[in-house]
Parts: C-alpha cells; structure tokens; sequence
C-alpha cells in the first residue's frame, strides 16, 4: 500500500528522578550522600531510509513512544540512558508540527535525520548538591519530561523528470516502455492514483529518474480531483515532460487540455511552472497525430514533439532532449 502523508503523535521519554541516598556501612557513621543521577529519556528520531517507498508503517501505529530514563539509585548509580525510538521513513519525507505549522525538517537525501521529540534530562542525585557547607544534602531533582508533538508526515517522490498530463495522455505506458517499472495501464481515466518512480536508461552512460504521478484536471490547485496528490509530488522534479493526447476519448481539444494543465500548475506554485518543459504529443500511431503536433507547435510558439510509446518511433530522441536539459538544470 502506498502512503504518502499520515499524521502521528511522538512522545520522547522522560527523564529518570536523580535519587537521595545516603552511604550506610558499618564502621562508617558519617558515610555522606551517595544518590546516583537519572538518565536521560530516550529521544524520537526520524531517519531517511534507503530502500523505504512510503510511510506505510506509520499508519498502523498513531503513537510513537521513547523509553523512560532509568533512576538513579544509591551507591553513586546512575540510571542507564533510554534508547532512542527512530523512525524510518522514504527520503523525501518532509516533517510538519502541526500545532505551531512549522516544519522541522525536509529529508531529502538518505541519512538525512531529524530529532523529532527531545528526551527529557535525567534528574541529579543528592551527591550533586554536596558542598562545604552541606554535608548531608537532602536536595535530588526529578527527571525532566520529554517532548510531545503531533507530527504530519508528507511524502514527495524524487525524481529528475516530472510527467504531467491529463489522464489517458500516456504516461503510465511511456514509463513502461522506457524502464522497469510496472503501473497500472488502462483506457480510463485515472489509472495512476498512486506515483510510479523509474529509473531510465537513456544509453550506456546516461540514465535518469522519472516519475508517473496521477494526472491532473481543471480545478486540481484548488484540490479537485487528485490534484494537490500530484502537485506535491511534482514538486521535487527539475524538469516537466508534458504529454498531450491527440485524440482524447472525450472529444476535448489537445491545445486547450495543455493549456488548462499550465494554468493549474501556476496557480499551484509559479515557481513549479517556470521549470524547464518539454511538451510532447503522444501516441503517434494515432491517425492525424502529426497534424496536432503542427498545431500545437503553432500555437504555443515553441517546438513539440511527437513519439508513439507502442512502435517506439521518437522515443530516442525524446529521451535524449530530456537528457540535455537535465543536463542544463542546475540542482538545488
């Protein structure tokens, strides 16, 4: 199951109580304090993990809870430090405080980490508070309560290349045909409900990793549909390839199906539109495909090409030009 956003509550551990406690041994009357000092309550820490696909696992378990420092004791023993509760989750995960809406941490790259929810201090024994002029000091502290927060996990998948689209226009099937990936195929609508990551193998030398994420509809910056699900996705990728079907099984015009796709996405984020784009007609085995292409590249005023994921026909050529321009886009 593939999960992409979850809210869950963290609690990290509280702090063992510092111990009062005086020395008591035969032959020696005046044996002094000898509390030991708690440990410290173990902390939530939140990992980048390689080789985790989504946030599956946190959806089974609401809260997570760290360990309790263990108290100090008498004889000087101090109790032994919580272990810390960690948390794997896909790089790519960015973590929000939803009560103060602030995010802690965008995980990006593996090994990323974050410590979600403090443990709490360890108290001190009565041995701290010894002093020249407090032999036989009564004072301990308790431990301290660790952190509590309420944390959203969201998910947004990484890859160079973005494909955006209206359902239908192909995107499952190119990522089929162009790497190892295996999405859903089917002539309805919003066969992707779910991103779909695969790594391109453009020739020998160069490769790069693209992403099949569900389709978009008009509305989709204001939620309709599955919109924001592809949007936040979407977000990571350097460059957009954009697929244009060109004869939708609703009768809607190409053109206007591409231009109802740029508007969502710079109402959604300007920033996101102003990414390199490369628009492509799919399905060239089509009859009249070419024809759309022409007009298209008419009126947008700017090139567009045409490739056909069945016979395979421009499909070289488009992986290398979204090769070159990912070349030419810098990371951030």
């Amino acid at each position: 199951m593939f999960v992409d956003r979850v809210t869950v509550e963290v609690q990290a551990g509280r702090g063992g109580d510092g111990c009062m406690s005086f020395r008591r041994e035969k032959y020696i009357p005046r044996g002094g304090p000898d509390g030991g000092d708690g440990g410290n309550g173990g902390s939530v820490i939140v990992v980048a993990e390689p080789g985790v696909d989504s946030l599956a696992e946190l959806i089974h378990r609401k809260q997570w809870r760290a360990k309790n420092g263990v108290p100090g004791q008498g004889s000087g023993r101090h109790g032994a430090n919580a272990d810390d509760l960690v948390i794997h989750v896909p790089p790519g995960t960015v973590i929000v405080d939803e009560s103060q809406d602030l995010v802690l941490r965008d995980l990006k790259e593996e090994g990323d980490r974050v410590v979600a929810a403090q443990g709490g201090h360890g108290g001190k024994g009565n041995t701290r508070f010894k002093s020249a002029t407090n032999q036989a000091p009564r004072e301990h502290t308790p431990g301290g309560e660790g952190e509590r927060r309420t944390l959203t996990f969201e998910l947004k998948v990484i890859a160079d290349v973005g494909l955006l689209g209206m359902p239908n226009a192909g995107k499952s099937t190119l990522l089929s045909r162009v790497s190892r990936a295996r999405p859903e195929i089917a002539d309805y609508p919003f066969t992707t409900k779910s991103p779909n990551l695969g790594v391109v193998q453009v020739d020998r030398d160069r490769t790069f990793a693209m992403a099949d994420i569900p389709g978009l509809i008009e509305g989709a910056s204001q939620g309709v549909g599955l919109g924001h699900e592809f949007l936040r996705h979407v977000e990571r990728t350097r460059v957009l390839v954009h697929l244009v079907e060109p004869a939708p099984l609703d009768g809607s015009d190409p053109i206007e199906n591409y231009r109802a796709i740029r508007q969502e996405v710079e109402r959604y984020d300007e920033a996101l539109a102003a990414r390199p784009e490369i628009v492509a007609v799919s399905k060239a085995e089509l009859p009249g495909a070419d024809a759309v292409r022409d007009e298209m590249a008419a009126a947008i005023g700017r090139e567009v090409r045409l490739f056909s994921s069945v016979t395979g026909a421009g499909l070289k050529e488009l992986l290398s030009e979204t090769h070159r321009v990912l070349q030419e886009t810098p990371t951030e």
